[in-house]
């Protein structure tokens, strides 16, 4: 079987790591990109040989010749063009998060379903090998049970330099941030059934929050605690890093700044460094995303080939955007919010 021919819709900031992570990736190939920035698409076009180059993802689709195509575009264009790629027959990515509102999630969703392609949020957060040794100390038995956790991510980086955008919306760190660390309690944890969720915005130069914190109540018993910041100023920046904490029956487990991994069980402790491969193209502390981006891209490959629902298909991601809603919608109220009331 030959190479999977791809389509990239969007040539901005982080897209660029897509690209490295596609001509990387085994059994699959960027063959056109389309951006409505001519001189965005010449640079990407330019510096990873693509030829066929669109300003219309109109154009794009209608000469087809890919099986399926990377939507990594601000949110407000997502629903549009992954209901244009489900019109075409065309397996979709889409980048977090996946809407602008439950309705059009689920309409997303349901497009794909009927049109019978395949359809991927890209949430890449929980394929960094930090975190996926977490999930694999904790499915090992060494700490027992679990029955409480937190999953953090507190920082004073400059995130508005590279992406100025950011600092426009009245929503930033929960639905930029936030549903990252939000999709990773789901991914250790389980799916989780209430929220009750607190914000604050510290920097008065931008009109979201740039902190918030939030306790969830899990499948099965656990609590969790998912905290972020943008606006916490520590003596060692620790960006672009996710730290996490989790307690069970028989032993406990750290995951902290600088990679280490510890798991204390029976009386005895286990340190890991777990701190990722910096990829041929990346750029510390960027690292230990853009491997996350190079994994989920070949587990999308491998589900695409296999005819199976990739790990965080649009059906899976919709429990996390709901707890991004969920959120927001308890911050605004001070209420504990059911995931049952914003799934419907």
């Amino acid at each position: 079987m030959g190479d999977l021919k791809g389509a990239l819709i969007g040539c901005g900031f982080f897209a660029v790591n897509q690209m490295h992570g596609w001509r990387d990736a085994e059994g699959a190939r960027i063959v056109a990109i389309c951006d409505c920035d001519p001189e965005r698409l010449k640079a990407v076009g330019d510096a990873f040989g693509i030829q066929r180059r669109y300003t219309s993802a109109e154009d794009l689709f209608a000469d087809g010749g890919f099986d399926f195509v990377d939507i990594a575009t601000t949110v407000r264009s997502h629903r549009g063009l992954v209901e244009m790629a489900a019109r075409h027959g065309v397996a979709t990515i889409c980048q977090k998060p996946i809407a602008p509102t439950m309705e059009d999630a689920k309409a997303m969703v349901s497009a794909c379903a009927k049109s019978g392609v395949a359809f991927m949020v890209h949430e890449n957060f929980r394929w960094q090998s930090p975190i996926r040794a977490v999930k694999a100390a904790i499915d090992s038995g060494a700490i027992g049970e679990v029955f409480w956790g937190r999953v953090s991510f507190r920082s004073g980086y400059d995130v508005f330099s590279g992406q100025p955008y950011l600092a426009t919306g009245k929503r930033f760190i929960i639905e930029d941030l936030g549903i990252h660390a939000l999709d990773v309690a789901r991914y250790i944890f389980g799916d989780a059934t209430a929220v009750t969720a607190r914000t604050r915005r510290v920097n008065p130069a931008i009109a979201g929050e740039d902190v918030a914190t939030m306790l969830l109540d899990h499948d099965g018993g656990i609590t969790s605690l998912v905290d972020c910041s943008y606006a916490t100023k520590l003596p060692v920046e620790p960006f672009p890093e996710t730290l996490m904490e989790v307690d069970g029956s028989k032993g406990t487990l750290r995951l902290t700044q600088g990679y280490h991994l510890a798991v204390h069980s029976k009386g005895a402790t286990k340190l890991t460094n777990v701190e990722p491969p910096a990829l041929s193209w990346a750029s510390p502390p960027w690292h230990n995303i853009q491997e996350s981006v190079a994994l989920i891209q070949q587990h999308w490959i491998e589900a695409l080939r296999a005819g199976r629902e990739p790990d965080t298909s649009g059906r899976d991601n919709l429990e996390t955007f709901a707890l991004v809603e969920a959120s927001y919608l308890s911050a605004a109220e001070g209420r504990t919010v059911s995931l049952a009331e914003v799934l419907g």
